[in-house]
């Protein structure tokens, strides 16, 4: 077969540079014909697979079969003999797109002008442009280059089927459409080539079926050309599709193209030995006839009268002729067949030698050892497909060699040269196999390593990957910023830290490993001479960087030993800050506890007189001032504390500020304990209360002061005015508005001493008051403060001035007091 995928010259005369053109436009506003698509499904379909077949592949769908572009490029490969760009294997739309524009821009750099088939519609399944892009690699590699007598592509097959089938009767191609119905054409084409295999005569054209069935079968069984058409399909359709039949036929001319028919009438030699002959018998007659010798008259005379010798000599001569017609016919038939059969054999060496042409090259290179495992699998394959080729032109060079024989047996006049050229294609047909067989076992060795090496890829992606993440996590680790409060945590983090490089021998170990098997993949490489063109196709993970990473994280690790030691020193100085504070905090709280509890048995008890409680009081309170430099020594604790950053201590239960209002709280209980004695002096002086009967407020007072808070709630100072005979919810509310003139529901003990004296006391009490008051102002109606404190004791007359309002009478002075506001602040008007 005619080796027609090789890569085409490209020029092309201007009828097929037109007509592929005007291809190129095929039904591009019509949608195709239904019986038409359907012709053209089979037909493409198998013309694809004819050669795809060669890779040791098919399609099954041609708008399936097609949409990833893997097929559709290797189609390409196989029919033009050249290596397109490599294919992308992703799965994902964009992969598809990418493959496929990569076949269009092939074909497009074929000279192919494409219109309107776009990369998308055939990913997308398009029917009608997979059909038409199929079409327009069938027209460039399969048509364009058939020329006859200066016509080419279409006009060129067309004339070519014009003159093999003209000799034949209702044979009359005028088209590649309905000349084709009736099966003869084609049964024409394969009788003119090999009449060994049509019984021309037997053919009827009424049965059309029976025709087509019998071409088809005879070109797939014994010419290697697909059946591309059903019958049937062209017999029910009024029109055959032209692209199909034209596909079709195409394959008989890339297998008869060359080939000589049987010759049917005498050739050039035969008719010269017949020219020879009659001017032979011409001569003797014209002899005979014009001769005018007298002697040879007299022969004639004498032959005349031997008439029977002569019928006799002439029936010799007839039998002689014939004998040498037979010979010269005998010896036309052997220099036609030796014509013949030297025109098949050139032919048939010109196939093979066509064929064979740079596949020692192909065989000889080392292309596997820049490729990766999937791309030497794929050499396999395509090597396995070239095998099969290989094994189908075995029968051509054993075809070469026999007619190389008969030639030799019949004696041809050139057969040193055809010797040497037999010889030299099978010598070379050794070669090939040889070259064959060394190429294939280089693949499979090289697959079998690099399967080696993927193993190792493979294990070392997965140990890789899971001490990479251990690294990057025990990086972080090592340079997380730790946050700690005590010994104990800190303590936590160094035991952590210890049992971290605890680890670290095993993991050099691991890293060790993981690094062995890249080296092992390298010696395997370096050992069998593969280039590793790229890196491990299983993780991005480079040794570099993992030697990079174990370097960072061993020099952190003395980082994090020197980071948790200062942690440690400053945690043990914090705990010692907690115990200092801590000890002098226990002993302040337990102080100003002792000393709280105290204040409240005093207020509660008060032994001896008034003045005795005030002396005794504030004797107390100058010792409890006297505590002070305890409490500041205990802010410089405090005050250490707070700059070391320490927020809780477990050895206390106290904090500065709970101290802080303790002490604050022990010297107003304080203060106000004094300054309660002394109002009580001041309300024992101005209302006369003697010191038994303050005794009787106190007893009281504590007897209904259940809660010992120091003050008489509102229930427990009910209870009080109820066993002091008061009644009613009315009166209890006019008590409480001025026992309790704030509302904030709890009496004092100065109250209820209020209270209580104002219930006790003598009503003439508040005219003594003012008739006393009226003698230290002699007689005015009002006193200045400075009178006051020159008449009385220092305490005694604040007192009275805190509880004058100011005198607005006509004989006010600057400073007057009105001394009967102090009257009705103590008794009330109705005392007045």
């Amino acid at each position: 077969m005619v080796d027609y995928h090789a890569a085409n010259n490209q020029s092309t005369v201007g009828g097929a540079q037109t007509y592929m053109e005007q291809e190129n436009d095929w039904d591009r506003d019509l949608l195709l014909d239904p019986a038409w698509e359907k012709q053209q499904r089979k037909t493409f379909t198998a013309w694809c697979n004819s050669h795809l077949r060669k890779a040791g592949t098919q399609i099954e769908n041609i708008e399936e079969d097609f949409r990833d572009g893997l097929k559709l490029m290797l189609l390409l490969e196989v029919i033009s003999g050249e290596r397109l760009p490599k294919p992308e294997r992703g799965k994902m739309r964009v992969h598809k797109i990418n493959n496929v524009n990569k076949a269009l821009d092939f074909i497009a750099s074929k000279g192919v002008k494409l219109v309107s088939i776009g990369a998308e519609e055939i990913v997308d399944g398009n029917a009608k442009m997979t059909l038409g892009m199929i079409w327009t690699i069938i027209l460039r590699f399969a048509i364009q280059d058939i020329s006859v007598e200066e016509t080419s592509a279409k006009e060129g097959l067309l004339l070519w089927c014009q003159r093999k089938t003209a000799p034949y009767k209702n044979v009359n191609v005028q088209n590649f459409h309905i000349s084709w119905k009736d099966g003869l054409a084609f049964n024409a084409l394969i009788h003119r080539h090999r009449p060994d295999l049509i019984d021309y005569d037997s053919l009827r054209k009424d049965d059309p079926v029976t025709n087509l069935n019998n071409a088809f079968e005879v070109a797939e069984k014994h010419l290697d050309i697909p059946k591309m058409l059903d019958a049937e399909d062209i017999v029910n359709t009024a029109r055959p599709d032209e692209k199909a039949i034209m596909t079709y036929v195409s394959s008989f001319y890339h297998a008869f193209s060359g080939a000589q028919k049987v010759p049917s009438e005498p050739t050039s030699t035969f008719n010269l030995l017949l020219l020879t002959r009659c001017c032979f018998l011409s001569s003797m007659a014209t002899l005979c006839l014009d001769s005018q010798d007298a002697g040879f008259v007299g022969t004639l005379v004498t032959l005349a009268v031997c008439s029977q010798d002569i019928n006799k000599a002439w029936h010799n001569l007839e039998g002689a002729e014939k004998g040498y017609e037979e010979w010269i016919l005998s010896e036309i038939r052997r220099l036609e067949r030796l014509e013949h059969l030297a025109v098949k054999f050139h032919q048939k060496c010109a196939i093979h030698e066509s064929w064979t042409d740079g596949k020692e090259a192909m065989l000889t290179q080392k292309d596997y050892e820049t490729c990766t495992l999937s791309e030497v699998k794929a050499l396999l394959r395509k090597h396995e497909a070239f095998e099969s080729d290989l094994a189908a032109h075995q029968d051509r060079v054993e075809q070469i060699a026999a007619i190389a024989q008969e030639l030799n047996e019949l004696d041809y006049y050139d057969a040193a040269s055809v010797n040497a050229r037999c010889q030299k294609i099978c010598d070379q047909w050794d070669v090939l196999g040889a070259l064959t067989h060394k190429r294939k076992e280089s693949l499979e060795r090289t697959e079998k390593q690099l399967e080696s090496i993927d193993e190792l890829y493979l294990e070392y992606a997965k140990r890789a990957a899971p001490f990479n993440n251990w690294m990057e996590g025990a990086m972080e680790d090592l340079q997380d910023m730790f946050i700690v409060h005590n010994i104990e945590e800190i303590q936590g983090l160094i035991t952590a830290h210890e049992q971290f490089k605890s680890t670290l021998p095993e993991a050099n170990k691991e890293r060790e490993a993981i690094q062995s098997i890249q080296s092992e993949v390298q010696k395997i490489a370096q050992s069998n001479g593969i280039k590793l063109s790229s890196g491990n196709p299983y993780t991005s993970i480079t040794p570099e960087s993992i030697n990079s990473k174990w370097e960072q994280a061993m020099a952190m690790v003395p980082l994090r030993d020197n980071a948790l030691q200062e942690e440690l020193n400053k945690q043990n100085s914090n705990d010692t800050l907690r115990a200092t504070f801590a000890t002098q905090a226990n002993t302040v709280g337990a102080y100003i506890q002792a000393k709280m509890e105290e204040i409240g048995r005093i207020s509660i008890e008060m032994n001896g007189t008034l003045e005795d409680q005030l002396t005794n009081l504030k004797e107390y309170q100058k010792s409890i001032i006297s505590y002070t430099p305890e409490i500041n020594k205990l802010e410089g604790y405090h005050q250490h504390i707070q700059e070391a950053l320490i927020f809780d201590n477990q050895y206390t239960s106290y904090t500065m500020e709970h101290l802080r209002v303790g002490w604050e709280q022990l010297l107003t209980t304080i203060a106000r304990t004094i300054n309660e004695v002394e109002n009580q002096i001041l309300t024992r002086d101005a209302k006369g209360i003697s010191q038994e009967q303050l005794y009787e407020y106190r007893a009281s007072f504590n007897h209904f002061d259940k809660d010992h808070s120091g003050a008489l709630m509102a229930e427990e100072f009910k209870a009080c005015l109820i066993s002091l005979g008061y009644d009613g919810e009315a009166e209890f509310n006019r008590i409480m508005g001025i026992v309790d003139p704030n509302g904030s529901g709890a009496v004092t003990f100065q109250a209820f001493i209020d209270f209580m004296s104002t219930e006790t006391t003598d009503r003439d009490t508040a005219d003594q008051v003012i008739a006393s008051f009226k003698i230290l102002a002699a007689d005015k109606n009002y006193i200045t403060a400075d009178e006051l404190r020159r008449e009385l004791p220092p305490d005694q007359a604040e007192y009275c001035i805190a509880r004058m309002a100011p005198y607005t009478g006509p004989d006010a002075v600057p400073g007057a007091l009105d001394y009967m506001s102090f009257s009705t602040a103590l008794y009330g008007e109705s005392d007045l």
